[in-house]
Formats: structure tokens, C-alpha cells, sequence
């Protein structure tokens, strides 16, 4: 894997997650706690990869404020080469989400005008351009409206590219690049979302609509029910193992995508690469934080609870 490098293309704003005290009331003021980092789904998954031996570059917008200082030394300490603009005149995207005492998601809010305004302008830069070029394989996220996406499509047309689908009402800018995608990565309702099934269908028919449109893998978490693994068609599960205990949920998925992402560049079968992601994406539910550091020793415990995968059916 010496020399290759991911050229990651995304989110990186700052991340709010407020936890309620307690038995959640909706229409209600609640009690709790509110937290605040840096995130991102390209950036989280970045961050992932990076720790599992991948070189990457990361391409994203922030403003001119004191939470576009913290995106940009978050990168910084990462180890993580920055690419991204800053906007000056404009305020740093942010997502705030509100959580239950058990660290489920009630409601999310993301102020993200900028991703939509600026993404297909820096995606012609001549210096963004050239990274393209020079990247071994690409991740974006579904935070990129669909013209720049079909860009990054365009541009990165001989190498993998990866995805993120973010969210139920993001993921759909995906449609007009399924085909060229390498991987996609899922939640069960942003698949359902993106196959135009209901929220509640069977996951394997929602895998298997993806497949027909062109999709050729994807990888497509449940929280604690099986992580689904499509690829040519063929359908695989691999029972996640519980966490030791249950931190937060907030960027699981985004470190499923880094480890998996990091173990396919260095020539690993999807199916064994996903069994890496599941390991990481443990880890992330233990952890207070949505990108957290982890050692080689933990993430090989981890991985040996991850069980073989098994035909889904």
C-alpha cells in the first residue's frame, strides 16, 4: 500500500450532539447535556482511515469564524493534508443532533448552505483537479450537491470511489452515479430511501433494487442487527458484535466506511474488509467521541469478536 493515497472529498464542520436526561418527552423542554467537536462524515471516515495506514488528502468548505479554525486544526492533528476553501464572508457548516439517554437519534439539524453553494465551484480548481488525478481512489459523502458529485464521477472516472450516503434525505443525490460507485455506504432507511422502498422494507430487497440500477457493492449497517454486504449481486451478513457498552452513536457508520475503505486499498476481499469495518464501528459506539483514536491492540480485540460472514437469507 506504499504510496497510495485517498483523496477524501466532504463534510468537515462542527458536530452538536445534545443527550437528554432521562425518559425523552417530545413537544417538551428536556434536560441534558450538549457536546460539541469536529465531524463530518468525509472527514470522520478520513480520520479512520488514516489510523488503519492510508494517506489522505480531504477536500472540504468552512468559513472564516472560530469553528472554521477548529475544523482546520482538527485536520491538522489528524495527520490529514488539507485541500479544503475557506469562505470568509460565510459561517462554518455545523450539524446539531438531539439524542436519547440511550443514544439514539430523535432529531438532526443540519445548517450546510455553504456545502451546497461551494463544492462544484472548487472541484474545477486546477489544484483539486490535479489531486484527483494523483489519488489512488476517492471518498465522498452525500454533504455534495449532485452536480459536484457527478464531477468527482467524471474526474475520478478510472480509479475506486467510495461513498457515503450521510443521511435519508441526502442520499438520493447519489442516484445519477450509482454505476460508478465501487462501494456505497448505508444505513438500512438511507437504502430503503435510495431504492425507493418504504423505511420498513426487508434490506435485502432494498440491496438487491440497488444492485439492479447498477450498484455493484454496498455495504448497509442496521445499528445492532447484521451488517449487510452486497457485491455482484450476491448478498452476505455479518452479525455485529455488541459494544461493551453503548457511548454514542454518532459516527459509527462514518468509521465502518475508513476501516473498510483502508482495508479494500490494500487489496482485501470486500467481505473481510467489512468484518474491519464492524471491529471499527465498535469501537466508535464505546467511545464518547465520533472519531475516536484507537490502538492496534484494541482494534484486533475487536475484530476477532466480528464473526465470519454468512450467506443472507
Amino acid at each position: 500500500m506504499a504510496g497510495d493515497r485517498l483523496f477524501a472529498i466532504g463534510g468537515a464542520h462542527i458536530d452538536r450532539r445534545g443527550r437528554v436526561e432521562g425518559p425523552y418527552v417530545p413537544q417538551a423542554s428536556n434536560p441534558g447535556t450538549m457536546r460539541e467537536e469536529v465531524g463530518g462524515g468525509a472527514f470522520n471516515a478520513a480520520r479512520m482511515a488514516t489510523q488503519r495506514g492510508v494517506s489522505v488528502s480531504l477536500m472540504s468548505l468552512r468559513g472564516g469564524d472560530p469553528a472554521g479554525q477548529r475544523v482546520s486544526e482538527a485536520i491538522e492533528e489528524s495527520g490529514i493534508e488539507d485541500c479544503s476553501a475557506v469562505f470568509l464572508d460565510r459561517a462554518t457548516p455545523s450539524y446539531t443532533a438531539i439524542l436519547t439517554e440511550d443514544g439514539d437519534l430523535v432529531a438532526g439539524l443540519a445548517d450546510m448552505g455553504l456545502y451546497e453553494i461551494g463544492f462544484a465551484k472548487q472541484l474545477r480548481r486546477r489544484k483539486i483537479r490535479d489531486a484527483l488525478d494523483e489519488a489512488s481512489a476517492v471518498l465522498c459523502d452525500a454533504n455534495l450537491p449532485v452536480e459536484a458529485l457527478r464531477l468527482v464521477a467524471e474526474r475520478a472516472s478510472e480509479k475506486p470511489i467510495f461513498a457515503i450516503g450521510i443521511s435519508p434525505a441526502k442520499v438520493e443525490r447519489l442516484a445519477p452515479i450509482l454505476g460508478q460507485l465501487s462501494c456505497l455506504f448505508m444505513n438500512r432507511r438511507e437504502a430503503c430511501r435510495l431504492a425507493g422502498l418504504p423505511a420498513d422494507a426487508f434490506t435485502p430487497q432494498a440491496a438487491e433494487a440497488l444492485a439492479a440500477r447498477g450498484l455493484k457493492a454496498s455495504l448497509i449497517s442496521g445499528g445492532g442487527e447484521p451488517l449487510l454486504v452486497m457485491e455482484g449481486g450476491n448478498l452476505y451478513q455479518i452479525a455485529p458484535p455488541a459494544p461493551d457498552r453503548l457511548a454514542d452513536v454518532t459516527g459509527a457508520g462514518d468509521a465502518l466506511a475508513g476501516a473498510a475503505i483502508a482495508a479494500l486499498m490494500r487489496g482485501m476481499p470486500l467481505a473481510d474488509a467489512a468484518r474491519e469495518g464492524v471491529a471499527a464501528a465498535k469501537l466508535a459506539l464505546e467511545s464518547e467521541t465520533a472519531a475516536p483514536r484507537i490502538d492496534e491492540t484494541s482494534f484486533r480485540a475487536a475484530l476477532a469478536l466480528v464473526p465470519q460472514p454468512r450467506p443472507a437469507g
